[in-house]
């Protein structure tokens, strides 16, 4: 009897030995990599929430995503678009009201004002935007705000504005807008998108799906990408994105991509998709060369793109073999445009461009960015090659039109336009009440397509291939991108009478 109780308490003490020994394995070696941190039940009691520890510790910085959220969040702002609808065309748009409705549930606007007569305001699109001045400039998508007539922002706090549109630029696909707060507005400083490095974490925050104040992380995957979606007749669309695979969805167009220190280093503006919805990568534009634009538009009314004047292509393997190039760094200069300041500094087709300021480029994206950061009248000093041989050129940047000048999208100015030897000015207020529509007056005529074409001094244009222009600068803008071909021109002769004039460019 007592043998078996020595064995019996033996085997107990065998127990509880074996036990602690495998709690304290358990507690020392094993919970640390997979223990439930946090167990608590919500304010209801119904379920628990878990989180678990990171085993490697905070490599990513992390904590600075929660700093930078609250930062950028306030500064981000959602955007939505009008347009007059005419009711002969308003079946076109059930479809798009079913996507809208996803938008605005309820604040759809109501079928039954259809059957009054005339157009109706639709909603056109919805996207996001950073403020980026404490007086209320707003910085988005130029595709968000497109051919709309009324544009609203509603805050992170809710509170809603009608903006006013300050100016758009199609090549970078930008557009400033501009609101009226009664107090100064929390906004993003622009950041350095030049020292923004491959790798590096970023944050994308907009309104995808109208989920308002989305913050999603990620890193960046690439820079200076080409993904081809500006394509213009004029070969002026610029592209050099940020590629990050933050996800990016329809609505985040126009929002902001931070840092980790919250600076606003891209607009977020494409993805890549054979969905429509986010497949991995998004594309934003670089904060240097937004901050250029804005800066343009707010000072100028429009985007002042300086020139090289040339034509580029990317060096292949096969053009290197072809040209005899010894390398396939850098860009290739395929033609030099005659008076430009290209052909002024002595560069030459077949010459190879390695440096702008100092900086490689061996894209013509990269290439094409550097030189839009610059104003008509301002130097880059250019290094590049020619027969193997490294040359060095200060090129003085010139404007679409061949001239230094600054070109401000101002009723009030007039401006001589070389390429179609014309000088044009806005009508004024009471020349526009007369004649009861804006046009562009041609003032003085000189050798050129104008005269060319017999179009009198004094004839007042409207149309530019059916497209309105009421500025010198919008008429610059429009000759820019018709570099191909011809142009009709519509207007009226000062006695009223309607004219139609077709100029080759």
């Amino acid at each position: 009897m007592l043998k078996n109780m020595r064995f019996f308490f033996a085997l107990v003490l065998a127990a509880i030995l074996g036990g602690g020994v495998s709690l304290f394995t358990y507690t020392y070696f094993v919970r640390p990599q997979t223990q439930v941190s946090s167990l608590n039940p919500d304010a209801s009691g119904n379920f628990l929430t878990t989180s678990f520890p990171n085993p490697m510790g905070n490599p990513s910085g992390t904590e600075n995503f929660v700093a930078a959220a609250e930062k950028a969040t306030p500064a981000v702002v959602h955007i939505r678009t009008f347009g007059k609808v005419s009711n002969r065309t308003r079946g076109n748009y059930y479809m798009m009201e079913e996507l809208f409705k996803q938008f605005f549930g309820e604040e759809m606007p109501n079928r039954e004002r259809e059957q009054g007569g005339g157009a109706q305001e639709r909603p056109l699109s919805s996207g996001s935007g950073v403020i980026v001045d404490a007086k209320g400039f707003i910085v988005t998508n130029n595709h968000v705000i497109e051919g709309a007539d009324r544009i609203d922002v509603v805050m992170d706090d809710r509170r809603s504005f009608e903006a006013t549109l300050i100016g758009k630029d199609p090549t970078t696909d930008l557009a400033v807008l501009k609101i009226e707060p009664k107090e100064d507005l929390p906004f993003l400083s622009f950041g350095n998108s030049d020292q923004v490095r491959v790798g590096e974490w970023v944050l994308a925050v907009g309104n995808p799906f109208d989920l308002t104040s989305t913050v999603t992380a990620g890193i960046v995957s690439a820079k200076g990408r080409n993904i081809n979606i500006l394509r213009r007749n004029d070969g002026m669309g610029i592209e050099s994105f940020i590629q990050t695979d933050a996800a990016v969805n329809p609505g985040n167009s126009g929002g902001a991509l931070i840092n980790t220190n919250g600076e606003l280093i891209g607009i977020n503006t494409a993805i890549a998709t054979n969905t429509g919805s986010y497949a991995g990568y998004s594309f934003a534009v670089p904060a240097n060369l937004a901050r250029k634009v804005v800066s343009d538009l707010k000072e100028y009314g429009a985007v002042q793109r300086a020139l090289l004047g040339i034509r580029i292509a990317e060096i292949t393997s096969e053009l290197a073999q072809e040209k005899d190039l010894n390398s396939t760094k850098g860009v290739y200069v395929a033609e030099v445009n005659a008076a430009s300041g290209a052909a002024e500094a002595g560069l030459k087709e077949g010459d190879v461009l390695k440096k702008i300021d100092g900086v490689e480029v061996n894209t013509p994206a990269e290439l094409q960015e550097r030189v839009a950061r610059k104003r008509p009248g301002e130097k880059i000093k250019v290094l590049y090659e020619r027969s193997g041989k490294a040359y060095e050129a200060m090129v003085e940047l010139k404007n679409a039109i061949g001239t230094t000048e600054i070109i401000k999208n101002d009723a009030s100015v007039s401006l001589f336009i070389p390429n179609i030897g014309a000088e044009v000015a806005a009508l004024t207020d009471d020349e526009a009440e007369r004649f009861g529509r804006k046009g562009l007056k041609v003032k003085e005529l000189k050798d050129g397509k104008f005269k060319e074409a017999q179009i009198p001094e004094g004839f007042v244009i409207t149309h530019i291939d059916k497209k309105p222009v009421t500025t010198p600068a919008e008429l610059v803008g429009l000759l820019r991108e018709n570099t191909g071909g011809g142009l009709l021109i519509e207007g009226f002769f000062p006695n009223g009478r309607r004219g139609f004039f077709a100029i080759g460019i």
